[in-house]
């Protein structure tokens, strides 16, 4: 079996906002998986199959005005 790595991709996301974020990451069709590493200072990792960055770029960009986030660093 062929393993496949994914794109990851490090976000701060508003707490309030994180259930949501991954609420919609769920609803698109695999593109992303979502794992929080740290819910007090909002820290999540998403998981970008390969060939789906863009769509995931373009459901960020679209959630800008809904949810306060940001791009972070692995382990900030």
């Amino acid at each position: 079996m062929k393993t496949v790595k994914t794109i990851r991709k490090y976000m701060r996301v508003d707490r309030s906002g994180i259930a949501f974020l991954r609420f919609v990451l769920e609803a698109s069709d695999g593109v992303a998986t979502m794992t929080t590493l740290d819910p007090d200072r909002g820290t999540v990792v998403l998981n970008i199959a390969p060939g789906c960055e863009a769509e995931v770029e373009g459901i960020l960009d679209g959630l800008e005005e809904r949810i306060a986030m940001e791009r972070a660093q692995a382990g900030r």
